[in-house]
């Protein structure tokens, strides 16, 4: 009876000490149910847990609810949250080199930004990034923003004199100008009414957005110009993640990359129906064939740029030279 409860008392020390030495993270999401990231969060709380048999344990939590993305990002940098998932704009203010995918036509397509952040480029907007205090473990996908407004824009100078709504974010605001249009930034939930009333002559977005929000009911073309391929990324506390095994590191990572597929595969469905919803509802959709007369508008606004960030030209080139 003795051996018996000597044995007990031995495997329950060993649950607690098992338990005391596995980890608990917390991980930021802005989107809510029904969105690809959170599916793909959920799916890397899952593996990570899977993959480290407990050792390292996820909790999510959507839709914002631990702070901003600004706050949250503050948060996973000084450790108070572990993982967050967060698109790479806001991250540019932090992290200069972050600012490469906020050029407006610095990426040809979607797949050439992952090719570009999976490339020199992306370690060194990675390695940046660590080093303040938020790795990236892997990229996901956000789509491409296009032009939508009365009529076709199948040229830079199909924008010349329209008020198109944009970001607030100088970048942005010079490539429309650099069009020749007129950049009207303002908040979101305002460009519904915008667009109704003609206060804006168009917008720009995702496929997505631009169907989830109802800016199809409010205008005509979907002008397929892909000026501005803005990816997310799942990132972790750098000091957090140092601090693992060299095991436990490359199964987190694991975990990560293959949410981030998952993730790349959801938003290719959602992305792809939402495209024919609008169409069935009467939006008429254009390919641009040749993008290289919108690169070449942007000469002034690149020059402009690098004058100012004279550091960042050789990330510009290594993203140029990407095939």
């Amino acid at each position: 009876m003795f051996k018996k409860r000597s044995l007990l008392l031995i495997g329950a020390l060993a649950c607690l000490s098992f338990n005391a030495s596995a980890e608990s993270w917390r991980a930021w999401n802005i989107h809510n149910d029904g969105h690809p990231n959170t599916a793909a969060m959920d799916r890397f709380s899952e593996l990570v847990n899977e993959a480290t048999s407990g050792e390292i344990t996820v909790e999510v939590f959507h839709g914002g609810v631990l702070g901003s993305q600004p706050d949250a990002l503050e948060q996973v940098r000084l450790g108070a949250i572990e993982v967050g998932n967060f698109n790479l704009g806001p991250i540019g203010p932090v992290v200069k080199e972050a600012n490469l995918v906020s050029l407006p036509f610095i990426f040809k397509s979607v797949p050439h930004m992952f090719r570009v952040l999976e490339g020199e480029a992306g370690q060194t907007i990675g390695d940046a990034m660590a080093a303040a205090g938020l790795k990236p473990l892997a990229w996901v996908d956000a789509g491409a923003r296009s032009f939508y407004s009365q009529k076709p824009i199948e040229t830079p100078a199909d924008v010349e004199g329209l008020k198109i709504r944009v970001m607030n974010n100088d970048l942005y605001t010079s490539m429309i100008s650099a069009m020749g249009g007129n950049p009207s930034p303002m908040a979101f939930s305002e460009v519904q009414q915008a667009l109704k009333t003609g206060v804006v002559d168009g917008a720009e977005n995702n496929f997505p957005s631009f169907k989830n929000v109802g800016h199809y009911e409010v205008t005509t073309h979907y002008s397929l110009s892909e000026h501005l391929i803005i990816p997310e990324c799942i990132c972790v506390n750098t000091a957090k993640f140092d601090a693992l095994s060299a095991e436990l590191q490359a199964a987190v990572r694991g975990a990560a990359e293959e949410a981030a597929l998952f993730q790349r595969e959801l938003w290719a469905v959602q992305s792809e129906q939402a495209r024919k919803d609008v169409e069935a509802a009467g939006i008429v959709v254009n390919e641009i064939a040749d993008k290289g007369p919108f690169q070449a508008a942007m000469v002034k606004v690149y020059d402009d740029y690098l004058a100012a960030n004279p550091d960042m030209a050789k990330l510009v080139e290594m993203a140029q030279a990407t095939e």
